[in-house]
């Protein structure tokens, strides 16, 4: 009885401190963004133990060429349907462009917007030494903060694209200032996207609180990839960061092509697909949730 307890459980959820610990013990931390309630349970039950519910959503969900016009109202809609997904991983609900640079005043208010009205347990916000004194406010008042230095997409325009950073010495010490600064300022994980490796494991190796990686090399405490290039359903878009661990946009073209196909020919529905003039014996199994009607 006692085993049966234990094992119906809900899974401990992944903390702040944990992940520190993670980092102590050398311990990889996996992260991934995700966007719906379906897709959050999936990842959650793969183990990752951080969901980022990323402004990428404006490039991989709505179809836009950056992600500078998603909206706060928006992140909080995704991070809401991520929360009720989720069982056991930290969410992050990532703050859109210009929901945080104004002043700290606002970047206060729509921080506090994510945890309240998203559920997130957590926010993360682009920039280095400039965004440290905000970092420092947010985290003053319990809003746990995820910084992101390196290439951060929300500068798109300033940087000419999307184009590695911290290359040359010069460059190499101002992503390494960027990293301490926010470190500094309370973040308690900062995403290192698109340097060299070799800038990476320095920064790894002189601050205190978990790297995470995205085209950063293999030497940063943790990695995150978009969960939409992980799974290979953006076919036309494949940078030499992401390694595709299915191809799930050919499985599901393939499947449709199956789908229509027997639509076309008649063979779907077939009779187990559909219901007869007789109600259907009722069993004494328990009722599974349907979207449909049921015989009973």
């Amino acid at each position: 009885m006692t085993t049966d307890r234990a094992s119906a459980r809900a899974p401990a959820r992944v903390t702040v401190p944990e992940l520190r610990r993670m980092k102590s013990r050398g311990e990889r931390i996996a992260v991934v963004t995700a966007y719906d309630a379906t897709f959050a349970r999936m990842l959650d039950e793969g183990g990752a133990e951080v969901l980022l519910v990323g402004d990428s959503l404006g490039m991989v969900v709505q179809g836009l060429d950056t992600t500078l016009p998603v909206t706060v109202d928006e992140m909080i809609y995704h991070c809401r349907a991520v929360a009720r997904g989720t069982k056991r991983a930290l969410i992050v609900g990532d703050m859109p462009f210009m929901s945080y640079q104004v002043s700290i005043e606002e970047a206060l208010r729509n921080a506090g917007r994510f945890l309240a009205e998203g559920g997130a347990h957590a926010v993360k916000l682009e920039g280095g030494e400039p965004m440290a004194e905000t970092i420092a406010r947010v985290v003053s008042v319990g809003i746990p903060v995820v910084a992101h230095v390196g290439l951060t997409p929300q500068s798109v325009h300033a940087m000419g694209g999307f184009k590695v950073q911290g290359r040359g010495e010069d460059d190499a010490e101002r992503v390494l200032r960027d990293a301490r600064a926010v470190a500094d300022a309370g973040a308690f994980a900062v995403v290192l996207e698109g340097i060299p490796t070799d800038l990476a494991q320095r920064i790894t190796a002189a601050i205190d609180v978990p790297t995470i990686g995205i085209g950063a090399g293999v030497h940063c405490d943790g990695q995150v990839l978009v969960s939409y290039d992980l799974l290979g359903l953006t076919p036309d878009l494949k940078p030499k960061f992401v390694k595709r661990f299915a191809e799930l946009f050919a499985d599901g073209r393939a499947a449709t092509e199956r789908y229509v196909d027997e639509v076309k020919s008649g063979a779907f529905p077939a009779p187990e697909h559909s219901f007869g003039a007789a109600p259907a014996k009722k069993s004494d199994a328990p009722a599974k949730p349907a979207y449909g009607p049921s015989d009973a």
